[in-house]
């Protein structure tokens, strides 16, 4: 990366995205790592287990919306500011008056929605301060702190199993009021910001069919990749009977993979264009998620599967991403807000959806068939839309996607 980046904005401020988008995400997805030691003793089933960790993703979802709207009408900091103490508060009471009831962990969930929303807060921060040449790397480098789930995934199940699951919570709190005094200190508001979106932006946005395209597309590859890391602690405990700690290993590969190759999903996209890698992705994804339907007898063939459609998916995070600019030069700011939230939306309906199948018929099979079906329709539309997107984007858009 060249010196030019560097000294075109504020990598103080660049660093202290990062670093809250990380911890952030590893407080979001939480109870994912833990949700069976939590089931276990609050004696849950799969479909209460599946919404358990499925709140926080819905909660998130939708307070990405109030949290965009904080951003533009006070500022990206001081609305990072306040969604740190929201998450810091919830997972200190969590820790000191305990989690003793399934109602308890959904409103704890809620609360998480903040730490979810921080893609809200870190993404517009870092960008303001970079010029559109330097967008890509700044908005890769502030957005690579979805990698703070690979953490939960390593170390939550094993510090629960030390010394119990609810002070987690408080383990938790050491790393967020130490990001809490950094990104305070380091972080620092662009000079020049946009100006505040309304909410007829948004009303707007939604007439056009395009934008109903891109948010199922979005909720298919960030909605199963969120979707599946919360799901898969409970998957790999019940179908191979693995503890919660090495279920905790098996689920931080696939997330880890997940998230490494969102940017070169972005890369390989600027490659050889957005649809073609996004159809490319959801073959891959599609193809392994129904073979894994099968009940595979070994964990380990199970694993190798959903590493690879964690690629996939990870990949299509970016190559969404790549092509939204393409189609939405003039509404990016309105847009990145809708895909985002309609993300969030597809993960809370995967994770809670799994587990109420998982309930009902007793095992996982239809619903991992029913999301490799809605990676094949995504195929189909964005098939389909190929071609008049060809002539209503413009030459310049169709030589940058490249389709």
């Amino acid at each position: 990366m060249n010196t030019s980046f560097w000294k075109a904005g504020h990598a103080p401020t660049l660093f202290a995205a990062f670093l809250y988008f990380d911890l952030s995400f590893m407080v979001w997805y939480l109870l994912g790592p833990l949700a069976v030691q939590i089931a276990t003793d609050l004696e849950l089933n799969a479909q209460q287990r599946g919404l358990m960790v499925a709140t926080p993703i819905l909660a998130g979802a939708v307070l990405r919306l109030l949290m965009g709207f904080l951003c533009d009408r006070l500022s990206p900091k001081t609305a990072g500011l306040l969604g740190q103490v929201v998450v810091i508060v919830a997972l200190f009471c969590a820790w000191q008056i305990g989690i003793g009831s399934y109602e308890q962990a959904l409103l704890l969930g809620l609360f998480l929605g903040f730490a979810g929303a921080a893609f809200a807060v870190a993404l517009p921060l870092a960008s303001q301060w970079y010029p559109p040449q330097h967008q890509g790397k700044a908005m890769g480098i502030a957005g690579a702190g979805n990698s703070g789930t690979v953490l939960a995934a390593l170390f939550a199940p094993g510090l629960a199993a030390l010394s119990g699951w609810q002070n987690v919570f408080g383990w938790a709190l050491i790393p967020l009021l130490a990001t809490l005094v950094i990104f305070a200190l380091v972080a620092r508001n662009a000079p020049e910001r946009p100006k505040p979106k309304a909410f007829g932006d948004y009303l707007k946005a939604l007439g056009d069919r395009d934008s109903w395209w891109f948010m199922f597309f979005y909720s298919v590859t960030f909605g199963g990749f969120i979707g599946l890391a919360s799901a898969l602690p409970g998957y790999f405990s019940d179908q191979y009977g693995l503890n919660p700690v090495t279920a905790g290993y098996y689920t931080a590969a696939c997330v880890c993979a997940g998230s490494l190759l969102r940017p070169l999903g972005g890369a390989l996209a600027d490659r050889i264009g957005g649809i073609r890698t996004l159809l490319m992705m959801y073959t891959i994804a599609s193809l392994c998620i129904a073979v894994v339907g099968f009940n595979l007898p070994s964990s380990t063939a199970a694993l190798a599967l959903f590493v690879a459609a964690m690629l996939g998916l990870g990949a299509g995070n970016g190559a969404v991403f790549q092509l939204v600019p393409q189609r939405f030069r003039r509404e990016i700011g309105v847009m990145t807000g809708l895909i985002g939230m309609a993300g969030g939306i597809g993960g809370f309906f995967l994770a809670a959806g799994l587990g109420t199948i998982k309930q009902h018929t007793g095992d996982y099979q239809l619903g991992l068939w029913l999301f490799a079906s809605l990676g094949v329709l995504a195929w189909i539309g964005l098939h389909g839309v190929k071609q008049r997107w060809r002539t209503t984007w413009g030459s310049a858009a169709v030589t940058a996607a490249r389709v």
